[in-house]
């Protein structure tokens, strides 16, 4: 039988991106969707005056989404990634019943808060490590991460029109609705997740995950994304109304082209960076248009066109480094910690969230916004040295070989574990077959096939 190609996704790769996909945009739905409105909402239930409130109504989500992300993934890596997935759509369906039925605003931040608390963002991206081969990954992570600039150019146009229609707490209702039909999607429709399979790390520590250069450069990078993104639509909606003469309810009418076309612009990259092995100087070049764009706004602040090319640039970049980053996390963490560094990761990305928006705007009212760019441009320029420093991801490929009759599995599976560059080994007596994932630059192929003693076959 033929190996699949590798140039090609297989059906079940497709599927795993496309689902996971939809239940990562469910999360970020319930974050975007009452973005638009909230605050005119607030001002309709007890306690909605208070300004500071609003506030921590918005930010409890990012806060509890946050400290959650991390036991959602560790949870992920003991009991499996569906079960973790399934319990976190829970907590956030109970968090939108909560908000939707709530009188006054200390209920809606209570709801707001359990909403985050069901932080499964690292579970579907460990999932989605899980079920794809190496030289698909960045394209699954591609959707999943493009589903956020999706689902905040969607809410931007129907929120509004959700309101008017359903009001907010129809809009809790409904997100609730949806975290329950997701569950079914978890059950029925994501593929099957492999068994954790065998690996030379064995007792992964949490501060090895946490402390480690590489992890770290990844967990910075995706740090200062997410808060660079919040501090841009701290000032730039005022930006296009003093200079488009624009109205905030017509943004839409940017954001949403923009969005897209940062879609199609961003693929030649993914495909590129995949099919020839280059991802790291992709991954710097958008680094480095990410700091060009922040030095840009600050030149061509009073341009309406110039807005909006650096836009454009700004999500191009956006969209290609929200594909790579959980990519090469997946990468670089050992096999059996995938679901910690993940969810150390999706935790840095909360606190990005939470950060970008609260700095964005103490900078915006003490300095304007050359003092949000200026943040950002020095977050970038810190994130470009770090980005150039770091080890290029090493090329990982799967091998299959026969095992030869009456292989004793358990005692093979443990030798192959311990064999250098062999990341992750499994034996399955059923079909006959050992299958690894080897470390092309530095595994001892003479040493497995001595062990196993037949021939392979890569996939």
């Amino acid at each position: 039988m033929s190996a699949p190609s590798a140039d090609r996704m297989r059906p079940d790769e497709v599927r795993a991106g496309v689902s996971l996909a939809g239940i990562f945009a469910l999360r970020m739905l319930g974050l975007f969707l009452i973005l638009p409105v909230f605050a005119v909402h607030a001002r309709t239930i007890p306690g909605g005056a208070d300004l500071t409130l609003v506030g921590i109504a918005l930010g409890a989500y990012g806060l509890t989404q946050a400290m959650f992300q991390l036991p959602f993934g560790m949870a992920s890596d003991r009991y499996g990634r569906k079960p973790a997935i399934a319990a976190g759509l829970l907590i956030f369906a109970a968090g939108s019943l909560l908000a939707g039925a709530a009188q006054d605003i200390y209920a809606m931040i209570a709801g707001r808060a359990l909403q985050g608390a069901g932080a499964i963002s690292a579970a579907v991206t460990a999932a989605a490590a899980d079920l794809t081969r190496e030289e698909h990954r960045t394209k699954v992570m591609a959707m999943i991460g493009s589903s956020i600039g999706v689902v905040f150019a969607g809410s931007l146009i129907f929120a509004p029109m959700l309101y008017a229609w359903i009001g907010m707490d129809g809009i809790f209702y409904l997100t609730g609705a949806l975290a329950l039909g997701a569950i079914a999607v978890v059950a029925w429709v994501v593929p099957r997740v492999p068994e954790r399979e065998a690996a030379a790390e064995t007792g992964v520590r949490f501060a090895q995950v946490l402390f480690d250069p590489q992890l770290a450069r990844l967990n910075f990078g995706i740090f200062s994304l997410h808060a660079m993104q919040m501090g841009l639509f701290v000032v730039v909606p005022a930006m296009i109304v003093a200079q488009g003469g624009l109205p905030v309810a017509q943004h839409w009418k940017i954001y949403l082209p923009v969005v897209f076309a940062s879609f199609v612009l961003m693929l030649p990259a993914i495909l590129y960076a995949e099919k020839r092995a280059r991802l790291k100087p992709v991954f710097v070049a958008a680094v480095l248009l990410l700091l060009a764009c922040d030095l840009g706004f600050l030149v061509l602040a009073g341009s309406f066109y110039g807005i909006v090319g650096l836009l454009l640039a700004f999500f191009v970049a956006f969209n290609i480094l929200e594909a790579s980053l959980p990519s090469l996390v997946s990468r670089v963490a050992p096999p059996r910690a995938k679901g910690t560094a993940l969810g150390i990761y999706n935790t840095m990305q909360s606190l990005g969230l939470f950060a970008g928006g609260g700095i964005g705007g103490l900078l915006a009212r003490h300095y304007g916004m050359q003092g949000v760019f200026g943040f950002a441009a020095v977050l970038a320029a810190i994130w470009l040295a770090l980005a150039w420093s770091m080890r290029a991801p090493s090329v990982i490929a799967r091998r299959e070989f026969a095992l030869a009759p009456g292989t004793d599995a358990d005692a093979v599976r443990s030798q192959l574990a311990g064999v250098a560059g062999v990341r992750e080994a499994r034996v399955v007596p059923e079909t006959g077959m050992a299958y690894l994932k080897v470390n092309l630059e530095r595994w001892d192929e003479a040493r497995v096939r001595e062990l196993l003693g037949a021939p392979g076959r890569s996939s």
